[in-house]
């Protein structure tokens, strides 16, 4: 179960973009908690992040209220791609 956040997470985004092949999510663990580090096509990026920042925050409070569940802090962080 502990990489459940990440499928749904991965899930969610695909459901956004455009191009849900080139999504990728990386999960990381350390001792501050979950890091899920999401990848996307750079055409993507904008309905990611959507009208004042609204869905990549909306992800954000989803990926808390995972955490919160499974007592752990689950954060998320959008990589910006190289043009």
């Amino acid at each position: 179960m502990a990489e459940a956040d990440q499928k749904f997470i991965e899930g969610l985004v695909k459901m956004l973009v455009n191009n849900p092949k080139k999504v990728k999510v990386d999960r990381m663990v350390d001792e501050k908690g979950v890091l899920l580090t999401i990848d996307v096509d750079p055409e993507d990026l904008g309905s990611l992040v959507g009208k004042q920042g609204r869905n990549i925050n909306a992800l954000r409070h989803l990926a808390r209220m995972i955490g919160l569940k499974n007592k752990s802090f689950v954060s998320i962080r959008l990589n910006q791609p190289e043009k």
